[in-house]
């Protein structure tokens, strides 16, 4: 008995199909760059089914939504092609032990009871020294004496405190002062979720996972700042200070970076 291919064998690759469809439509290489965003290298790579420049599987699967979308096609063959051939989709990691420290709070102040009990000592010394001078007076002065400490009540214990000045709440202001000498990048998920990458300039790893609705990552180094945004539309961006104001697309991938300058797109 012969064994024979099967139809999915018979397929052509990922990459030879969003080729053919962008030739088809009459783009160019750098034309599908400059309309998506991804960036000519790695537009190349996937037409040539190298998918390692993609920065991982979340990445390579928005850059082939992005292409086909770009060239007409509908990109969910293509991604379930992609899942079957590199060992299906993954089971999403939960990101919320990511951002424990965005969630930290203050502790309340505790009662400044060394204060307190200085204030109770210097109370009870100027009462008895008050009654040691006041002590030959007759008895109607004495009296007065025994009424003296009345007026210590005006400036209780409890209020030799300083009021405590409260935290501010994080604010657009608090990015608006970065320190000039440093870029200063935040992201607020107010969208949706989005898969986030950052690196700093000499390509270390600053973050790298999910950021969930309502929450915000703020990133910091003295000369750039490299993302890559997995649902860019989710994205509020702010960059030294400045909203930037870039219209992205749900379910887009951006690879962008900033530097100590005004803000613009990598």
């Amino acid at each position: 008995m012969s064994i024979g291919n099967s139809p999915e064998d018979d397929r052509p690759s990922i990459g030879r199909v969003l080729q053919q469809a962008r030739i088809a439509a009459g783009l160019t290489v750098e034309e599908i760059s400059s309309s998506t965003r991804v960036r000519i290298p790695i537009v190349h790579a996937i037409e040539e089914d190298d998918f390692s420049r993609c920065g991982g599987d979340v990445y390579a699967r928005g850059h082939i939504r992005t292409l086909a979308r770009a060239v007409k096609l509908d990109p969910e063959p293509l991604v379930s092609q992609y899942d079957a051939e590199h060992g299906g989709r993954p089971a999403p990691t939960p990101a919320a032990p990511l951002f424990e420290a965005e969630r930290i709070r203050s502790e309340p102040r505790r009662p400044n009871w060394t204060a307190a009990m200085v204030a109770a000592i210097v109370v009870v010394v100027g009462f008895v020294g008050f009654t040691f001078f006041k002590g030959s007076d007759d008895g109607s002065k004495a009296t007065q004496v025994a009424e003296g400490p009345a007026p210590a009540k005006k400036s209780p214990a409890p209020k030799t405190d300083k009021p405590v000045d409260p935290k501010p709440a994080p604010s657009d202001s608090a990015i608006a002062a970065a320190p000039r000498d440093k870029v200063t990048v935040r992201l607020n998920a107010n969208q949706g979720k989005s898969w986030i990458s950052a690196k700093d300039h000499n390509g270390r790893l600053l973050f790298d996972g999910l950021l969930l609705q309502g929450q915000t990552k703020t990133f910091q180094d003295q000369e750039r700042v490299d993302l890559v945004l997995g649902n860019a539309g989710s994205i509020e961006l702010f960059v030294n200070g400045k909203k930037v104001e870039d219209k992205f697309q749900p379910g887009q991938v951006e690879r962008l970076s900033y530097t100590k300058g005004d803000p613009a797109v990598g």
